[in-house]
């Protein structure tokens, strides 16, 4: 019944996000865990084209449905020749997405459930997605000899053709696993963006209750011309002489399920894939294990413990669904909600999760077309609030490396901030712009602002300040540097980079004005008083000044010396959230006023210079706004651009506010930064960060 209550409550938002079309995911998510796990739809009907890794490469999966005799396709290209059966409809929810197809006088209903659980350390970081089918008779008639084939390609364990692969088959407790991998087993062997996984395993297991199938196979398995198709069995043997080379004839895993004659209420049958692979994240040369496997669980037992919970993780999930669906809605109305809904999955899956050597989480980041960079500080920034909404030791999780990185004076030796780690998967020191060996290209004000920020935001989510304990010289270090130099930026980057660099960035300056009272907050939080009254006294006295350099009439300019323009000064949002107080709220109306006379028909530009836009910045500004109806004005823009933008990929951050084209960009972990709304509601904040407290005393407990 509550699965039912999800799908109509989720139903309800998605019918009235636009009065001109139904809902229309850019990319709809299917299995999200990581940079390398996370496979996508980027059609409208998923028989419309193969499925996809987040970068857009195939990594085909496809389903068939056979009915008195007749094979139909409910998923992948039409490659097979084999019909496809009618769409009717697709939802999307936070930890769910579900089709339903017609044909041969039957309904099928396809779920892909990813439990991306925040509050949940152990169950968030096990590498499942459960693909549920369900099949009913709508014609009244029974139908005799129904059943549904999974067939996955190799590609998904390898980054490109031509690799070569090895299958095996085990039996656990509770399943029947086929696997593949690369022969090469290169673990973290290479780093970069456009990259998938090459080491490892993939998974497609069978629960042993239910009624299946399953074999090694030529691709043809999927075809006409398989032996699915013609008889509704597969080989009972596995194809050992198959070529071991991805695209030469190489075999795939197939499963079947059955459901033999169907004529009364639904069946349902599932099955599960995964993807482990030993070691996921390489740091300051330290190879590390993903979370799940920190205690030394096995595969076997993962994928045991996995099958066993399924039920009430099915429970929490769409309670999860449910409920925050509802309380995003109340927050900001059912355009922000769907927002958020279609950034849920997909701000997690751009980041790797593992244990330190000494137990503790860490949490990478992978800069998604962008550079590749892990760890990028303004990346984590923008997605900051994802993470303090629902869980804040995810953010100190992803902090901690960073504060150590730059503790080593071997490493780290510049009295700011740095941009990154390196590049996914190898956290051994920053690699952007000029490394670890110059200051060109460096982003000083920006980085150390954002530092200083999230350091002060999950101490006082957290209720303690003891990361800033810990590293109190280095945070110190960054503060000085923003007092001597962030009230006035010198020609630098900023976090938006692709813009070039700018003199006298006000918003820039914004950060750095508000990232002094966050130190000053930290000096308060630690009985440093002294220190806190001092940078205090700066933060309001730069305010002040900030005011006075760069007003121009009824709005606030780019920079303070480039009359008649205008920008986002979305840096501005963590004075309203944080309750530093630093400017006047009619600071924040004038602008908000100003901003609504510069729409277009996607949304608010960035600034002057150009129409594009960052998704992130537009909510951040937005969420300025005093009213329901000045958040909509710039919300409701977002919206249409969702549904009608041409760039079919996994939410772009970076498109043109006129057209709506991608500029650049895509799967990023930045668009978890859309709830800094929901975020700015502290009793709604207070009631998900409970469901965590409670769920790591559990834990606590349990252990």
């Amino acid at each position: 019944m509550l699965k039912r209550i999800t799908f109509l409550s989720t139903l309800l938002v998605l019918t009235k996000l636009t009065a001109q079309q139904p809902p229309r995911p850019p990319s709809t998510p299917l299995i999200t865990h990581n940079p390398y796990f996370s496979i996508w739809s980027n059609t409208d009907d998923l028989t419309a084209s193969s499925t996809v890794h987040w970068t857009g490469k195939p990594q085909p999966i496809v389903g068939l449905v056979r009915v008195d005799g007749h094979p139909l396709r409910f998923m992948g290209g039409d490659r097979s020749g084999i019909p496809a059966m009618h769409q009717i409809s697709r939802s999307v929810t936070p930890t769910h997405t579900r089709y339903v197809f017609n044909g041969a006088g039957i309904e099928l209903e396809l779920s892909f459930f990813t439990p991306t659980i925040l509050s949940d350390l152990d169950i968030l970081s096990r590498p499942v997605t459960y693909v549920s089918f369900t099949v009913k008779s709508i014609d009244g008639a029974p139908h005799k000899d129904v059943s549904v084939l999974a067939d996955v390609s190799p590609l998904i364990a390898v980054n490109s053709p031509g690799e070569a692969v090895t299958y095996s088959r085990n039996q656990t407790d509770t399943q029947t696993v086929l696997s593949v991998g690369s022969r090469e087993q290169r673990i973290l062997n290479r780093s970069g963006d456009d990259l998938r996984i090459d080491w490892g395993y993939f998974h497609l297991s069978v629960p042993n209750d239910e009624e299946s199938a399953s074999a090694i196979v030529r691709e043809t398995s999927a075809s006409a011309d398989g032996a699915y198709a013609k008889t509704g069995f597969l080989p009972k043997a596995d194809d050992m002489d198959a070529s071991p080379i991805v695209g030469r004839g190489n075999a795939h895993l197939a499963t079947e399920l059955f459901f033999h004659t169907v004529s009364g209420g639904p069946a349902t049958r599932h099955l599960l894939v995964s993807y482990t692979e030993d070691y996921a994240i390489q740091y300051l040369e330290r190879n590390l294990r993903p979370w799940w496997q920190r205690n030394g669980q096995t595969v076997a037992g993962m994928l045991d413990a996995a099958e066993r919970e399924m039920p009430a993780l099915e429970k929490r999930a769409s309670d999860l669904d449910a409920t925050l669906t509802a309380d995003l809605t109340r927050t900001a109305g059912a355009n922000y909600a769907y927002l958020c809904v279609l950034a849920y999955r997909q701000a997690w899956a751009a980041h790797g999760f593992v244990a330190n050597l000494d137990g503790q989480p860490l949490v990478f980041g992978k800069e998604n077309f962008s550079n590749g960079s892990i760890g990028t500080v303004d990346v984590l920034y923008p997605a900051a609030p994802f993470f303090l909404f629902f869980n804040p030791v995810l953010l100190e999780a992803e902090l901690r490396p960073l504060m150590e990185y730059t503790a080593l004076p071997n490493h780290w030796r510049f009295p700011f901030a740095p941009h990154d780690l390196g590049t996914y998967p190898l956290a051994n020191g920053q690699t952007y712009g000029g490394g670890e060996k110059t200051e060109e290209n460096q982003m000083p004000v920006e980085e150390s602002g954002n530092m200083l920020l999230m350091v002060d935001a999950v101490a006082r989510a957290e209720g303690n300040p003891r990361l800033a304990e810990q590293y109190w010289p280095k945070l110190t270090e960054w503060a000085e540097f923003l007092k001597a130099h962030g009230l006035d930026p010198e020609n630098q980057l900023t976090t938006d980079d692709f813009a070039g660099h700018v003199t006298h960035n006000a918003n820039l300056a914004l950060k750095a004005i508000d990232a002094l009272e966050a130190y000053a907050d930290l000096a308060r939080l630690l009985h440093k008083d002294t220190v806190a009254r001092e940078y205090s006294e700066t933060a309001h006295t730069y305010a002040a000044k900030w005011i006075d350099l760069d007003k121009e009439g009824d709005h606030y300019k780019l920079a303070y010396d480039s009359p008649n323009t205008w920008s986002q000064k979305y840096n501005l949002v963590w004075d309203k959230l944080l309750g530093y107080n630093l400017f006047p709220e009619s600071l924040r109306e004038s602008e908000i006023a100003y901003y609504k006379t510069k729409l277009n028909k996607y949304g608010l530009p960035l600034d002057s210079r150009a129409d594009y836009t960052k998704l992130d910045w537009s909510i951040w500004t937005a969420t300025l706004a005093s009213s329901p109806a000045d958040f909509n004005a710039i919300m409701d823009p977002i919206a249409r651009w969702i549904n009608e933008t041409p760039a079919r990929v996994p939410l772009t951050d970076w498109y043109d506010t006129k057209d709506g084209k991608q500029i650049g960009f895509q799967a990023r972990s930045v668009v978890g930064g859309v709830y800094i709304k929901a975020l700015a509601d502290k009793k709604l904040t207070e009631k998900w960060r409970a469901k965590a407290i409670a769920t790591a005393k559990d834990a606590a407990i349990s252990h």
